[in-house]
């Protein structure tokens, strides 16, 4: 069944979008250096974070854990996935590019990613992981922060939690140049291809469905595993429905005003 859905949607073919867009360059033209220098010290925070925090982890590491620490680990994976869908889902479907502050800075890369889906390609390696690490630094600080001042007892009864944070903020803040790796189809590592052979991390030919429009599917873009189950059960059909009866807004509506303009 899933694979015949998969066919169904891979098949019809979906609009044709240039670099040259009308809407793909006013789109581009957005990115501004505030935001770039923002994902730079972004990144540059993540990395000091992460690096504190994988060695406080190896050094409270007991064998005893393991168990509980794969536990983590899978769910840390599993719960970055549905944080992607999320984020997605919210921000192609709904807002605008002219909200004060997030949409410019967050709806407008989803809006060119639309109008322009080879964009992403073209996009540095801070511009395209910038906003996620962004995103993980509030938890990332506080875990680093508990590591730093609490004993070691009290970091053991917590290490499966801690895991998971990890795990979570490792695939999140690749969320995003997973989804590049995506759309790039010639001179990918073969580390990269063996990790999207195997569903590791989000297969090219799994995230063609997404593009094809109206773009109301498939929104989970770091593994994918959870694409097929909330589509089987309506997931986003389903509170978009909601948010439509008690709002009377449509989604996507922004979303389409881009890919019509020549």
């Amino acid at each position: 069944m899933q694979e015949d859905r998969s066919e169904l949607k891979t098949s019809t073919a979906p609009t044709k979008y240039v670099k040259n867009h009308a809407g793909a360059k006013l789109l581009a033209a957005g990115y501004t250096k505030e935001k770039r220098m923002l994902e730079f010290c972004s990144i540059v925070s993540y990395i000091i974070l992460m690096f504190v925090l994988i060695l406080s982890l190896i050094l409270n590491f007991h064998l005893n854990d393991l168990k509980y620490i794969l536990v983590g680990l899978f769910l840390g994976i599993l719960s970055a996935d549905f944080a992607s869908g999320v984020v997605h889902w919210a921000a192609d479907s709904w807002g605008s590019v002219d909200f004060p502050v997030i949409g410019q800075a967050f709806i407008r890369p989803f809006r060119e990613h639309h109008v322009d889906p080879t964009a992403l390609t073209r996009h540095d390696i801070i511009e395209t992981n910038g906003d996620n690490c962004l995103i993980t630094l509030p938890t990332l600080s506080y875990v680093v922060y508990k590591h730093l001042t609490f004993d070691r007892v009290t970091l053991r009864d917590c290490c499966a939690w801690d895991w998971y944070i990890f795990a979570l903020a490792i695939f999140v803040a690749l969320t995003n140049q997973i989804h590049k790796w995506s759309h790039t189809y010639f001179g990918l590592p073969r580390w990269v291809m063996f990790l999207q052979d195997y569903k590791i991390i989000l297969p090219r030919t799994h995230h063609r469905i997404h593009h094809v429009a109206p773009h109301e599917t498939y929104f989970c873009i770091t593994t994918g595993w959870l694409n097929y189950p909330l589509e089987v059960i309506g997931f986003w059909p389903t509170i978009e429905w909601c948010i439509t009866k008690l709002t009377g807004y449509e989604p996507r509506t922004d979303d389409l005003k881009w890919t019509k303009k020549k």
